[in-house]
């Protein structure tokens, strides 16, 4: 597979995407190359775009919220086969021999390759990426929809599978964006009693829409005073500081804050306030290939899907101000117009 990809690419840091085209050599043994029907946009992609983390390399292809069809495989691809319909998330492919690896937690291993760390992602007509990072879609699920579960949605359904959050718990989402407004939809439909924390009263009736019994608005105390001590688990999917030791006191005993939005300032939060309430602070990452073919089949059969705006791919820099500029709700995905 030596044919040209074609693409768009920000040339250095915080420039406006271009069209390129190159070659990708050839496929590896264990790979799959995907036509691309739909990339979602996520605020990912901005912080690569800006090297806000120090690790991206230009040019940089973004997308990792891949929607498309399997038009090629290695030959020691396992599972899948050509014409298949799958999505692609943070992670395109990992070592497969580590511990974490072995255990079925791939998107822990140490080596894990980011689908737009050192290589090119899905703002293009196609992209490749290990097989068992390639998840296989059901029918029932749109492809126009379906690309934001793989980095939004799989961020906000790891930890409901991984510290095993009950049917019967009480749980709070904090932040009713594009995450939040997925885990409200998710932890409905597993059975929670959903609390969603916001600190604007316009998103009130939305959140109840999404899924939210309650509606608690977090910059008022009488509010918060409320829910004091009754949640199980609490899951923050915002990126700025917070009243953190007013939200673990949200927690009943056991209760778990755990997080998912990349606060960059540390979180301060007294010893006492979690050891003499057995109370604990968490954090995980998108989740494993095992758990992602778990969330689309969940999703297939309660009809959860992200509140999308569509653009064509040809638009995408004008996508990405949108996004910028706070106006997307919930989710940008960008449909494949590459002539």
């Amino acid at each position: 597979m030596s044919q040209s990809i074609k693409a768009y690419a920000a040339l250095q840091k915080g420039a406006p995407l271009q069209r390129i085209e190159f070659d990708p050599g050839p496929l590896g043994a264990e790979q799959v190359e995907i036509a691309v029907s739909h990339c979602g946009i996520c605020h990912s992609d901005l912080s690569m775009i800006d090297n806000e983390w120090g690790m991206s390399g230009f040019p940089l292809v973004p997308g990792h919220e891949v929607v498309g069809k399997i038009v090629a495989a290695g030959p020691q691809v396992k599972g899948l086969k050509v014409g298949q319909r799958i999505g692609l998330g943070w992670y395109s492919g990992s070592c497969m021999a580590c511990r974490p690896c072995l255990s079925g937690d791939q998107n822990l291993c140490a080596s894990a390759e980011g689908t737009i760390v050192g290589r090119h992602g899905g703002f293009a007509d196609k992209v490749r990426a290990h097989w068992a990072w390639a998840t296989p879609l059901p029918d029932k699920l749109a492809s126009e929809k379906v690309g934001p579960l793989f980095c939004g949605g799989a961020t906000v359904f790891n930890p409901i599978l991984a510290f095993g959050v009950k049917p019967t718990d009480r749980v709070g989402v904090i932040g009713i964006g594009g995450l939040g407004h997925l885990a409200l939809q998710f932890l409905n439909k597993w059975g929670c009693e959903v609390h969603a924390f916001t600190s604007s009263d316009s998103k009130r009736d939305e959140a109840m829409r999404l899924g939210a019994h309650h509606v608690v608005n977090s910059r008022d105390s009488a509010a918060m005073q409320r829910v004091k001590g009754s949640l199980d688990f609490l899951i923050s999917t915002v990126n700025v500081a917070l009243d953190w030791a007013t939200l673990v006191e949200t927690l009943a005993p056991k209760g778990r804050l755990h997080l998912v939005g990349a606060v960059l300032e540390p979180i301060p939060v007294a010893a006492f306030s979690l050891i003499m309430a057995q109370r604990s602070i968490s954090g995980s990452p998108v989740c494993s290939p095992s758990t992602a073919a778990t969330m689309v089949d969940f999703c297939a059969r309660h009809d959860i899907a992200p509140v999308t705006e569509t653009f064509p791919m040809s638009r995408v820099n004008e996508a990405i101000e949108h996004l910028r500029q706070g106006r997307a709700r919930y989710r940008v995905v960008l449909e494949n117009d590459l002539g």
